[in-house]
């Protein structure tokens, strides 16, 4: 099977991106792109010292944020705009208002009888912009019980398509983590694909290669689960997209709206603790 013109183009474009030009046209090309995305630098080195565009699209913390240690609290995974959240139903959720998609889909076949355990549960969508810190952390202690990566298009994630194409998430590359929290309650995180560059990247799993070929999804099973700590970084996102988190009924309530902006590290919601 061919690749879709989106992954050409994002192939392309990341050639591009990851290629380490002469100083002084790296960092114009740099200048430029902080300039005309509105990045905010406050938080990280120089635009100029970074040694490609993509080292500046996964550019890290220069400080760590404050986050509350408070076990029962969830916090933002990411810097991103919640494009949409609520209640799993009917095993729908929603892309944004009035786009809905369903779950099982969204999973594939290796999660199809997970997304029953959904059912009444929660989801939300963080949409990062180009401009949003690309890099993504646990939004609580996690045990990772499997992963998959499953091939697609890498159309873009931005509010006009969200707006207008049915199941898009479905449509788009993605990877889904598996996991428990401490009270062995399941969630999902999801992590789409976009256009350009178009690469997702965790760290704890060196066989997961995104935007390469068409092929089958790929799963891989966790003998002794990968534990993360809340605020533990466990990858990024070359150029923007979005991450669904999708938890089972009871599990934890948020205490964000739809609309909102959130920063990394920010409380949104609090775990239940009998759930």
């Amino acid at each position: 099977m061919a690749s879709h013109y989106t992954s050409l183009l994002s192939r392309l474009f990341g050639k591009f991106a990851v290629t380490s030009f002469p100083g002084p046209f790296q960092r114009l090309i740099n200048r430029s792109y902080v300039r005309l995305m509105g990045l905010d630098m406050s938080e990280f080195a120089p635009a100029e010292s970074y040694s490609s565009l993509n080292r500046l699209f996964t550019r890290a913390l220069k400080a760590q944020r404050s986050i509350d240690p408070d076990p029962l609290a969830v916090i933002a995974p990411c810097d991103a705009l919640i494009t949409d959240l609520g209640t799993i139903s009917d095993g729908k959720a929603y892309q944004i208002k009035g786009m809905a998609y369903d779950t099982a889909a969204l999973l594939g076949e290796h999660y199809a009888s997970e997304a029953e355990r959904l059912e009444g549960g929660n989801y939300a969508n963080f949409y990062l912009s180009p401009r949003d810190y690309h890099r993504y952390h646990a939004p609580m202690d996690l045990k990772i019980e499997s992963i998959t990566h499953i091939p697609g298009r890498l159309y873009p994630v931005n509010m006009p398509l969200l707006k207008n194409k049915l199941n898009l998430f479905i449509e788009n590359e993605r990877v889904i983590l598996q996991a428990a929290d401490r009270q062995g309650r399941r969630h999902f995180l999801v992590l789409v694909g976009a256009l350009n560059v178009g690469k997702m990247v965790v760290t704890f799993e060196e066989r997961i290669h995104t935007n390469t070929a068409p092929g089958p999804a790929r799963h891989y099973r966790y003998e002794t689960p990968i534990s993360l700590k809340k605020g533990e970084l466990f990858g990024w996102f070359e150029m923007g997209s979005t991450i669904v988190m999708l938890s089972q009924k009871g599990a934890l309530e948020y205490e964000i709206e739809a609309g909102e902006k959130v920063r990394f590290a920010q409380t949104i919601g609090r775990l239940k603790e009998d759930g």
